[in-house]
């Protein structure tokens, strides 16, 4: 990835601060020539409320990176902004991007976005949250034009999640998979459990796309900076680095 040379700077909100859960074998693969700056809100609970009363925090980071004249501003974490609802995010991210000038897009965002580049329309969900917020994600997903077919959690503690083996995370979803046969595509929400190593076994064994949603939020920034070149290793959509389409 060396064909575009520009110097970027991208501003991420992190929404914790656990630094077991970066991403080291995929981050190291990015261009050299993008840098980051991250800042984190510091979530503890996982809860509907924490999540509920973030949105100040949030804003008040992304003055920050437009004052820093960041390229690209990524909000991540899905379920404060899912809690808005499907067009409730959608237009706080307008609102923010008109009011700060700055280009930017959630998790859920680019997670609606990769699953209608992949072609999925009947989707399976895993994640770590109870069953309350899970109802929640299913919620956006539907607002979002997708047929959820399930979303189920894993019982862990929030604080645990990165503790979780692959191999536990992998069975989860095979069971679902058995139970939904029309399903056409996998979804992983969720950054703090470390599963890549899955993505690519277990797109060759269902034969489907799956969105996990680090290589989805590097698919979405290299393609928005102008790379093209994708990283083979985290399932198709990185690898292949289709264009993407619209979310609505």
């Amino acid at each position: 990835m060396t064909e575009n040379q520009k110097e970027y700077l991208v501003g991420v909100i992190n929404p914790t601060n656990r630094p077991e859960t970066r991403e080291t074998d995929l981050d190291e693969k990015l261009p050299p020539n993008i840098r980051f700056v991250s800042r984190t809100l510091n979530f503890t609970r996982g809860t509907e409320e924490e999540f509920a009363a973030s949105m100040p925090a949030y804003e008040a980071n992304v003055a920050e990176f437009a004052s820093m004249k960041a390229d690209l501003i990524r909000p991540s974490g899905a379920p404060p902004f899912m809690l808005l609802g499907f067009d409730g995010e959608q237009q706080t991210i307008q609102g923010w991007e008109k009011k700060y000038g700055i280009p930017m897009f959630t998790s859920g965002q680019n997670h609606v976005r990769a699953l209608k580049t992949l072609g999925v329309r009947k989707l399976v969900g895993a994640s770590y949250f109870p069953a309350k917020m899970n109802g929640v994600f299913t919620r956006y997903f539907s607002e979002a034009g997708f047929d959820v077919l399930a979303m189920e959690g894993i019982a862990v503690a929030f604080a645990d999640v990165p503790k979780l083996p692959a191999a536990q995370v992998y069975e989860h979803i095979t069971g679902m998979l058995e139970k939904h046969r029309e399903v056409e595509g996998v979804y992983l929400l969720g950054s703090a459990w470390k599963v890549l190593e899955i993505i690519d076994p277990l797109e060759k064994a269902s034969g489907l796309p799956v969105v996990h949603p680090g290589p989805a939020r590097n698919w979405e920034m290299l393609m928005r900076l102008g790379f093209r070149q994708g990283v083979a290793g985290y399932g198709r959509l990185l690898a292949e680095m289709p264009q993407p389409v619209p979310l609505y």
